[in-house]
């Protein structure tokens, strides 16, 4: 699996919606919560957060003050070549490269013609979002 870029932030800066690398995955913050500091230690954050393209659940514990890596998410408009099973063939509208991507599930109406939006990182492609409707 051929990592993406990303770059580095404060943990105590993630929000909800902000992506963040947990064990390699790419996820999509859902919840923090930020403890004080204590006797012994430094403030914590506990980030809550769901894999974007597997739909997993992770959890993520660190003092506020490390660093954690952000994924330099791509983002583009494709058009559907083919669909074959479960497996959607789509090609960027701008470089002409085409993807094999899971089809999925919350999106309907996906034929050959249509346009959509994917996210990319590293060699992971997802469709986010189905265009016109």
């Amino acid at each position: 699996m051929a990592e993406g870029e990303k770059k580095f932030t404060n943990a105590g800066h993630l929000k909800p919606g902000s992506f963040v690398l947990i064990d390699g995955f790419v996820c999509q913050v859902k919840s923090t919560d930020k403890s004080k500091p204590g006797k012994h230690g430094s403030a914590k954050v506990r980030v809550v957060a769901f894999d974007v393209f597997s739909g997993q659940k992770r959890g993520l514990l660190k003092s506020t003050g490390m660093d954690v890596d952000v994924p330099i998410i791509l983002k583009g408009s494709a058009q559907v070549v083919a669909i074959m099973g479960d497996i959607v063939q789509i090609m960027d509208l701008s470089s002409y490269e085409t993807f094999d991507v899971k089809k999925p599930e919350d999106i309907q109406g996906l034929a050959s013609g249509i346009e959509v939006e994917y996210m990319r990182w590293g060699d992971q492609v997802k469709i986010s979002r189905k265009k016109g409707s």
